[in-house]
């Protein structure tokens, strides 16, 4: 099995990357291989609402001078899916909501559905809550299967490395870690055991006719 983490952070060893680190320590000890990808450090424009990835149906985005078409295969690809991000403003960075927003548009309707998602967020004091609930919006939108911890995903630190002193926040990502391999294990040993729910088509409702 296979996790792709992303980390949203503009610094690549920063307290976003312990976070994800932290929970991946838990996944390889179960036999679960993680890819970290630094998303944070790119330069990545938002979503153009253009809708030519739901016309193309290709599995990708129209903009093609980034990284985003291959993190999108790599999601695909994954059985696992984390999230990281930083706190801006009580906010999801916003490179990380770029990429999101693009991935997350053409990955969401369908190819992403009943894989295992996990959100984490590093914050200095405060807005790491808004920002985890933000991130999650993304997994509960596709479908997927989001294991739990002992307390919302956050770790608390401002200097890169600094989340590491916070004893609290190093046992909930622990505790995501384990539930998160447990629940991989569940999906992949149930397949073909337990039928699952057919997927149905989206449906739209204007509430301004």
């Amino acid at each position: 099995m296979k996790v792709v983490a992303f980390n949203g952070s503009p610094k690549k060893e920063g307290n976003t990357y312990h976070a994800i680190k932290m929970v991946a320590e838990e996944l390889e000890k179960e036999g679960v291989e993680v890819e970290i990808i630094h998303v944070g450090n790119k330069t990545i424009r938002g979503c153009l609402a253009c809708n030519a990835c739901a016309r193309n149906k290709n599995e990708k985005c129209i903009i093609d001078n980034d990284e985003v078409n291959e993190w999108i295969q790599k999601m695909k690809e994954a059985d696992g899916i984390i999230l990281g991000s930083p706190v801006h403003y009580s906010a999801i960075a916003g490179t990380m909501k770029s990429f999101l927003d693009r991935a997350f548009y053409v990955a969401g309707s369908g190819m992403l559905r009943h894989k295992v998602g996990a959100s984490v967020v590093a914050v200095r004091r405060s807005g790491g809550v808004t920002t985890f609930e933000q991130l999650n919006n993304y997994i509960n939108y596709s479908e997927m299967l989001m294991p739990t911890s002992n307390y919302w995903n956050v770790i608390h630190g401002a200097a890169p490395g600094e989340v590491i002193g916070d004893e609290e926040g190093k046992q909930i990502m622990r505790v995501l870690g384990k539930n998160m391999a447990w629940l991989m294990k569940l999906v992949q040993n149930g397949k073909g055991t337990v039928k699952e729910p057919e997927r149905e088509d989206k449906v739209f409702t204007n509430f301004i006719r």
